[in-house]
């Protein structure tokens, strides 16, 4: 069925895969790519199907999969290897096969293939047929194109917000996988097609745990490798009608098994897009009309208005084109509504999309984001709103200025699942747009004009083999659908000789005009289109006028009267009208508005009433609880308790109305009580209508002079003013008449008073005088009611009628004569009334304000009452909440007292442990300088002891040196030392002493001379030692003082410091500890 029909295009990775039918389109681009997956949306150069990215590409993960993709008689294994993973593809087998006698696959491979009716693990729904004996859990499902996995274990489920987001699919994997602690073994079924389901099996019974429709499924994920998550995936589906969105996590025992199941998603939707291209392809059948369903569908165009909202954007009824503003926020609003046939339930919309030009293609065209979607108040369409960027490179086309008189053409496309339809439906919509400057004056727009086309759907009913599953809510498959204009063209195209005329004839187009026939129905209200479009010179005159008038609001322009009886333009009355009321100051009353409109009104039922007769052929009014007549309960509502004297009265609805289409309602508001209150329209409401009943006598005798001959007629049938005058008075020509002419009426009436009534009336009798004369009573009434207001739909005649009008020089003197002759007659009636009568009429009048006067105190008195008893429980909270805050004030007093106690005792405790510190400090200082003093002292004294100690050791050496010189240089004694100076054996001696024995004597005395001459040395030599070992000692004996001393100031340091410390935190934490309590 062309594109008109075709499914959503997917996006997905070997780690995530994620479909684009859905309400956000959030989709997944591939990691480091430059270009974002959104630039690509719809387009036919990216691959229909899923996108693999992240491990690698689509045709890697192919190749990788060769062996997993096999035929099934070459990969097939038994059920009883527990050890591979069941893939199962439904495939025919042959009756009574046994399908546990399989040959074994490859041993390296661990993922057999199986088909479903091989095995008793196939597939089975909870939901079994109604026509069915046997609808328990068990019941077998039909065949479906699907490949299961066994040996998968279930993790859980759990709520997502981004149902898109990689990034928490893969965070609620990791929490799944770490806090389940009852896994469930389960089968997965993926089917083959979009159009099937993704169902959960219990491995060993064989029935349906769960099933999730392909096209509920958003996204799905695998864990990364390298983490405990390698072994997982999860998939994200929309939880009843995408109100909830969840993910479900799986766990397989065969790793490699992941990537076989992504990959078999990927294939359920890019076989689903060959499917839709086939069908495409195909001719379709001719159905019965039975099978026949006609939708509308209509497009409406919101562009941002500068104050935090969207308007309708106006439709030019000439040119039959939206004006949009260049670089303007823009939204676009479909509206699809079933207007034959039994009742299809549209299940949601998965895409919104644009494209600029004419006959686009699918590459061409650009998802836009979602909004909202659902039913309308009334139920009867279903509404589907998007945002759209006109900054976008792909919208430069519609955000840039076209020539004047030129417009270019804008696609627009919309895709939904109906639930009763195989596949989604596509309603393609045309239209033209002109892109006119972002500087044009901002108005308030005075309708809500949209693009309505019909389309023809065309099914056929499905039998029950022929769908997915008995139990399916599928009936149909679509055979074809065109819109009307489609269908006008192929009809003309197909058949031209049977056209009137003959083959040379030209079909005749529509009317462009919507001119209604001529027959006794009157003119609703709200009926006529008012063109924005207005000459340079008359804006740039208007421009100038504004710019001075905004100097000096206080005064009026002189030229301004004049330029108002040629009419405002439409895109500025919007602010005129507020300048010529006054409102241009008016945030008081917009705060009081938003305060009135919260408050309840006695006469809401009848205001409820009229708002559904207000303007009813208007587009922003005729819908029961949208904005337009949402907005004029409000005001209407809030005016009814503004004037509690007046309040709401039929016909005021109408001039809100009018109001309403060219300002916010706080505006709108603003305005209709000047007019009520500043140009007197509510003073018709008062004492029984008596100031109308004026107006019909000012009106009889403006008609007496202007139009003697009608007059006199209507005087000769018996017509009277308040017979056909009423509604103009009461509703200023509101109710009846078309709105160009109205809005010009208002234009007059804000700029002069609301003396211009007589005027317009006055043109209306004029240019009716020739139909008028000729018909009598009952006859004029109806042309009053039927042909009057429906003569003035043309632009042209509306023009012509307001020239008389204004033409017509009625004067306030003039008119103040008729009302003084009104109250005349008014007397003289009463005076020539029985006293009787006027005493029972005045009774009656005063009787009537007595009750008046009556209800209004009662209602004050209640509301005195209620006042009173609401101040008394206000007294008594405030007295309460008086003796709770003295009780806080006395507790508080009493803290800071405990606190500047405490707070003076932690001075003191301050300054004494300020004065203990400097003594210790002194004291320390003291004890180092001593210390220091003392190893100075020892220093000195080692220092000494080594210089004595050298210089006694040097003197030894040399004494030494003097000796042994003097015992080598005699004789004898080296004969009885040898070079160490030790003396020789005492066998040489003797032998020596035998050969000299004279010399002995001599020699011993000598001898004995030098050993004592040697004990003595040897003797000091050894106290010299001692002393200095003792000299050491002393040394390492201060040396250790020191570092006691050393240690002693350090550790006095940090006991102090740290007392100090803690004596403030234990102070501190007391304070708080008090302060808490």
């Amino acid at each position: 069925m062309d594109d008109k029909g075709s499914a959503g295009k997917i996006s997905v990775s070997s780690d995530s895969v994620c479909t684009l039918n859905s309400e956000d389109f959030v989709l997944v681009s591939r990691l480091g790519d430059e270009t974002p997956s959104s630039t690509n949306n719809g387009s036919d150069d990216e691959k229909t199907g899923l996108k693999i990215v992240g491990n690698g590409s689509e045709q890697q993960l192919q190749r990788e999969l060769e062996d997993v993709l096999m035929e099934p008689s070459v990969a097939q294994v038994g059920v009883g290897d527990h050890h591979g993973l069941l893939a199962t593809t439904a495939s025919p087998v042959a009756p009574g096969a046994d399908p546990l006698s399989t040959p074994s696959p490859k041993v390296e491979m661990a993922l057999p293939v199986q088909t479903a009716q091989e095995s008793e693990l196939n597939e089975r729904s909870y939901r079994g047929d109604e026509s069915s004996s046997d609808g328990s859990p068990g019941s077998p499902i039909p065949d479906e194109d699907s490949v299961v996995f066994s040996q998968l274990t279930y993790l859980g489920c759990a709520s997502v917000n981004a149902p898109r987001s990689e990034v928490e699919a893969l965070r609620m994997m990791s929490i799944l996988r770490g806090q389940c602690q009852l896994p469930l073994d389960v089968t997965l079924s993926v089917p083959g097609v979009s159009e099937g389901t993704v169902r959960l099996l219990d491995p060993h019974s064989s029935t349906e745990i769960a099933n999730y429709p392909i096209y509920k499924i958003l996204f799905c994920v695998r864990g990364h490798d390298g983490t405990p998550e390698s072994d997982c995936f999860a998939f994200t589906e929309s939880h009843h009608n995408t109100e909830i969105f969840r993910i479900h996590v799986f766990r397989c025992q065969i790793q490699e098994a992941v990537s076989r199941i992504l990959y078999s998603f990927a294939t359920a939707f890019r076989r689903s897009a060959k499917k839709a291209a086939l069908a495409s392809q195909q001719a379709a059948p001719l159905t019965p009309d039975s099978d026949l369903f006609t939708f509308t569908v209509s497009l409406e165009i919101k562009e941002d208005d500068g104050k935090g909202t969207f308007s309708a954007v106006a439709k030019d009824k000439d040119k039959q084109s939206f004006k949009l503003r260049a670089g303007m926020g823009k939204k676009i609003v479909i509206y699809v509504q079933q207007t034959s046939n039994k009742e299809l339930a549209i299940e949601r919309c998965f895409g919104l999309l644009l494209s600029p030009g004419k006959n686009v293609k699918n590459s061409d065209m650009h998802l836009l984001d979602l909004e909202s979607m659902g039913k309308s108040s009334d139920g009867k369409s279903y509404i589907i709103t998007g945002s759209w960027n006109p900054s976008t490179p792909q919208f430069q086309a519609v955000n840039e200025e076209t020539p004047k008189d030129k417009f270019m053409y804008m696609t627009t496309a919309v895709d939904l699942v109906i639930t009763e339809v195989e596949e989604p439906v596509r309603f393609l919509l045309e239209t033209r747009v002109r892109v006119c400057s972002p500087n044009d004056r901002l108005f308030w727009p005075f309708s809500k004009r949209s693009h309505t086309e019909t389309f023809y759907l065309k099914l056929r009913q499905m039998e029950r083999k022929e769908r997915k599953s008995p139990s399916s809510d599928t009936l149909y498959e679509v055979l074809s659908l065109e819109s009307e204009a489609e269908r006008v063209k192929r009809k003309t195209t197909a058949s031209p000789g049977i056209l009137p005329g003959g083959p040379g004839s030209v079909v005749p187009s529509p009317p462009e005009d919507d001119e209604e026939e001529d027959n006794d129905e009157p003119l609703l209200s709200g009926s006529g289109d008012v063109s924005k479009e207005c000459a340079e010179k008359i804006l740039e005159t208007w421009g100038d006028l504004l710019t001075k008038w905004h100097l000096n609001l206080s005064v009026r322009p002189r030229q301004l009267p004049a330029l108002v009886r040629s009419g405002i333009p439409e895109a500025l009355r919007g602010e005129v009208w507020q300048l010529l009321a006054g409102c241009h100051n008016n945030d008081h009353q917009v705060e009081e508005y938003r305060t009135l409109i919260t408050k309840e009104s006695p006469q809401d039922s009848a205001i409820t009433r009229d708002i559904n007769r207000t303007f009813p052929a208007h587009d922003y009014f005729k819908d029961t609880g949208g904005d337009g007549q949402d907005s004029l309960y409000k005001i209407c509502k809030a005016y009814s308790v503004y004037d509690e004297e007046i309040g709401y009265c039929q016909g005021q609805s109408f001039l809100a109305a009018v109001l309403l289409l060219h300002m916010p309602e706080e505006q709108a508001f603003s305005v209709l009580v000047k007019i009520m209150f500043d140009y007197g329209l509510r003073d018709l409401f008062k004492q029984n209508f008596e100031d109308l009943h004026c107006k019909f006598f000012q009106l009889e005798r403006l008609m007496q002079e202007y139009i003697p001959d009608l007059y006199n007629h209507f005087l000769n049938v018996g017509l009277e003013a308040h017979m056909y005058a009423s509604q103009w008075f009461l509703t200023l020509f509101t109710a009846k008449f078309p709105l160009y002419m109205v809005f010009h009426i208002i234009d007059l009436l804000l700029c002069e008073g609301i003396s211009v009534i007589f005027n317009v009336a006055l043109a209306l009798l004029k240019t009716s005088k020739d139909d008028l004369i000729q018909a009598d009573f009952e006859g004029a009434l109806k042309f009053f009611r039927v042909p009057v207001p429906k003569r003035y739909r043309s632009e042209e005649n509306a023009k012509k009628l307001m020239e008389l009008a204004c033409s017509m020089k009625i004067s306030q003197k003039k008119l103040k004569k008729f009302e003084k002759e009104y109250h005349t007659i008014r007397e003289q009636q009463e005076q020539q009334e029985a006293p009787i009568e006027r005493y029972e009429r005045e009774n009656r009048r005063l009787q009537e304000a007595n009750m008046r006067l009556e209800q209004e105190n009662d209602d004050l008195a209640h509301e005195l009452v209620s006042s009173k008893i609401a101040l008394r429980k206000d007294l008594d909270n405030a007295e309460e909440k008086a003796d709770a805050l003295n009780k806080e004030l006395l507790l508080t007093k009493q803290k800071l007292v405990d606190s500047e106690d405490e707070k003076r005792r932690l001075e003191e405790e301050s300054a004494q442990l300020k004065e203990m510190c400097r003594r210790e400090l002194d004291k320390s200082e003291s004890e180092i300088k001593k210390n220091g003093s003392i190893i100075g002292e020892y220093k000195q004294i080692c220092s000494q002891l080594s210089e004595r100690l050298e210089k006694q050791q040097t003197a030894n050496r040399g004494e030494l040196e003097k000796i042994r010189a003097k015992v080598e240089g005699c004789e004898k004694c080296s004969s009885l030392f040898n070079k160490e100076g030790r003396v020789r054996a005492v066998l040489a001696a003797a032998a020596e002493g035998a050969a000299a024995p004279g010399g002995d004597e001599e020699a011993d005395e000598e001898k004995e001379g030098l050993k004592n001459q040697l004990r003595e040395m040897e003797l000091e030599l050894a106290q010299t030692k001692l002393q200095l070992v003792e000299a050491e000692c002393k040394i390492q004996d201060l040396e250790h003082h020191l570092g006691l001393a050393l240690n002693e100031v350090q550790a006095a340091k940090k006991t102090w410091f740290n007392r100090t410390l803690s004596s403030i935190k234990t102070v501190t934490g007391t304070t708080q500890g008090k302060d808490t309590t």
